[in-house]
């Protein structure tokens, strides 16, 4: 599954308009390697999905 982050620019952390790749969806938050190499939790609301989840992603709830 891919994201793009509609959200402001953050200095390494999310970048508006950038894909991120989504690790996998807990409790309906987006698990994303940001721009800082590290993997975090981030509210869904923040991305519109540009692909759907074909089944890879793995959602836990």
């Amino acid at each position: 599954m891919k994201v793009k982050y509609l959200g402001e620019t953050s200095f390494l952390e999310l970048t508006h308009d950038k894909i991120y790749k989504v690790l996998s969806v807990e409790k309906d938050w987006y698990r994303i390697v940001d721009d800082t190499d590290e993997d975090y939790l981030y509210p869904p609301e923040e991305f519109e999905i540009v692909e759907p989840n074909d089944g890879t992603t793995p959602v836990t709830s």
